[in-house]
C-alpha cells in the first residue's frame, strides 16, 4: 500500500544526516518530478547496458577472475582452502559495477582508490551522525567528496576524448542535457551504491543458504552442468543460457525472501491515512518492514524454511507478497542486473568448487544485513578450472 501510493499518500523521507552523505541530488532522497526524471534516466541506462554486446561477457570474465584466484598454488584435487566469501563477493560486484558505469578494469589504480573510499563511505552511511574528525560519519562525508572529485576527473577526461570512444553507460549519461554536472556525479555514486552492496550481499546469501541445503545445491549444479554440456569449452554464457537458469532464479528469489537484504525503507504520511483499524496522522514517519511480509506464514507457507521450490510456476515479479527491491515508483531499476550477476557467478562457483561454511556464521542486521565473520567458507576444487 505504501509502495504503490508514493507521492499520493506517502513520501520518501530519509533522515537528514543520510542526505549529508548521499548528497542533495541523490536519486535515493530527491522527491517528485526530480525523482521521476532521474529514475527514467536510470531505466534508460540499464536498458542500454543490457543491450551492449560486451555486457554479459564482462560479468563472466570478472567472475572467472575471482573464482580462478581461489585455486592459488593448490590446483590439486582435494586441497581445501578457506576464503572470506563476503569479501570475494564484494570484489566481484564492485569490479562489475565500476566496469559497467565508468569503464574501468579492476587492475587500474583508480579502481582501487575508488574502492578504498567507497568502503569508508559505506561504513559511515548508517553511523551516528556526528561530524567530528575521525568519526565514521565524518570519514564517510570526506570519502564521498574524494569519490566525487575522482568521478568528475573521469567525466572530464571522457569529455575531452570526444566521440572516439565507444558509447557506454557514462557516454550515455554525459550526452544527457537533463542533468547538471553535480547530478551526473550523484547519479554515478547512486549506481555504484546500488550495484555494490546489495548485489554482493545477495551472492553471499545465496552461497550461505545453498551451503545449508545439499539438495538444492545439487539441483543448481545439475542445471549448470546441463548448460555447460551444450556449449563449447571456451564459449561464454549468453542471454539464452541465463533464461535456462530457472532453478537458479528460484534460489535467488528465495535467498532474497529469507535474507531480507533491505529490511525497511523510510516514508512519511502526506495526509491522514486510515489503514484497516489504524489511523496514521499526517507527517508521521512510517517504516515499511519487508521482512514482516516475507516471513509472514499466512503469505508464505513454512515461511522460516528455505524452499526454492515454492517459486516454481509462481509469478516471480514484484508483488505485495514479495518486495525485495522495493516497489512502485521507487522499484530498484537495476534489480534484474543484480540477478544476472548472481546467476553467472554461481555458474562458475558450482562447476569448479564444493564448499562448506567454516564454523558458525549467520547473517545479522545492524540495521542492514551483514555476516559478522565475513562468511568464511572452506572451498575444494572439483577439477581444473574449465
Amino acid at each position: 500500500m505504501m509502495m504503490q501510493n508514493e507521492e499520493r499518500l506517502f513520501q520518501c523521507s530519509y533522515p537528514r544526516p543520510i542526505h549529508g552523505i548521499l548528497g542533495k541530488s541523490s536519486m535515493l532522497v530527491v522527491l517528485g518530478e526530480d525523482h521521476k526524471r532521474l529514475r527514467n534516466l536510470a531505466l534508460a541506462l540499464v536498458t542500454s547496458t543490457k543491450l551492449k554486446p560486451s555486457y554479459l561477457g564482462d560479468i563472466e570474465k570478472i567472475a572467472l577472475r575471482i573464482v580462478g584466484s581461489w585455486h592459488g598454488n593448490s590446483n590439486d584435487k582435494g586441497k581445501v582452502n578457506v576464503i572470506a566469501f563476503c569479501e570475494e563477493a564484494r570484489k566481484f560486484a564492485f569490479s562489475v559495477i565500476v566496469k559497467q558505469v565508468l569503464g574501468l578494469s579492476p587492475e587500474e589504480p583508480v579502481t582501487a582508490m575508488i574502492l578504498e573510499d567507497f568502503l569508508a563511505f559505506m561504513k559511515g552511511l548508517i553511523s551516528f551522525p556526528l561530524y567530528i574528525p575521525g568519526t565514521p560519519y565524518a570519514k564517510a562525508v570526506q570519502a564521498r567528496e574524494r569519490i566525487s572529485r575522482t568521478v568528475k576527473g573521469i567525466i572530464e577526461e571522457r569529455r575531452n576524448a570526444g566521440s572516439s570512444k565507444k558509447v557506454d553507460f557514462l557516454d550515455v549519461l554525459l550526452s544527457s542535457n537533463e542533468l547538471s554536472d553535480e547530478e551526473k556525479v550523484s547519479f554515478v555514486l547512486d549506481s555504484l551504491l546500488g550495484g555494490y552492496e546489495t548485489t554482493s550481499l545477495l551472492i553471499s546469501m545465496v552461497v550461505y543458504f545453498l551451503g545449508k541445503s545439499a539438495q538444492d545445491l545439487e539441483l543448481v549444479k545439475r542445471e549448470h552442468e546441463d548448460i555447460r554440456s551444450k556449449k563449447g569449452k571456451e564459449e561464454f554464457l549468453c542471454s539464452e543460457d541465463y533464461k535456462k537458469m530457472e532453478y537458479t532464479q528460484h534460489v535467488i528469489n528465495e535467498a532474497l525472501r529469507c535474507g531480507n537484504i533491505v529490511k525497511f525503507v523510510h516514508r512519511k504520511a502526506l495526509k491522514d491515512v486510515r489503514y484497516k483499524e489504524y489511523l496514521i496522522p499526517s507527517g508521521w514517519k512510517v517504516l515499511p518492514v519487508f521482512s514482516a511480509v516475507h516471513l509472514n506464514p499466512s503469505l508464505h507457507g513454512n515461511a522460516q524454511q528455505f524452499q526454492p521450490c515454492r517459486w516454481e510456476g509462481a509469478n516471480q515479479g514484484t508483488s505485495k507478497k514479495f518486495t525485495p527491491f522495493g516497489g512502485g515508483p521507487r522499484l530498484c531499476p537495476g534489480s534484474e542486473l543484480a540477478k544476472v550477476e548472481a546467476a553467472f557467478f554461481l555458474h562458475h562457483l558450482v562447476l569448479n568448487f564444493r564448499w562448506r561454511i567454516d564454523g558458525d556464521d549467520i547473517p545479522m542486521a545492524y540495521p542492514y544485513v551483514e555476516f559478522q565473520r565475513g562468511l568464511p567458507i572452506e572451498i575444494e576444487p572439483l577439477c581444473s578450472e574449465s
